[in-house]
């Protein structure tokens, strides 16, 4: 395996660390995420569907530029 594929595991695998940290402490003030103006839910008696529309785009948005960034330091 090259070099600059275990530097890639080490990375995300860091970075899945690091969330689970700040879902862990900060969970209880992240509640906003996923009911974002533009998420889609309906809820009925016996039916629910989610489709986080905004908070998707968010995420996206942030994961770019955290992989653009990684890549110019890299």
């Amino acid at each position: 395996m090259p070099q600059q594929t275990g530097k890639i595991i080490i990375l995300a695998g860091l970075c899945i660390v690091a969330i689970g940290l700040i879902w862990y402490f900060l969970g209880n003030k992240l509640n906003w995420i996923g009911r974002l103006p533009g998420d889609i839910r309906i809820e009925r008696e016996n039916f629910r569907f989610y489709f986080p529309v905004t908070t998707m785009i968010l995420v996206s948005l942030i994961g770019s530029v955290l992989i653009s960034l990684l890549k110019r330091l890299l």
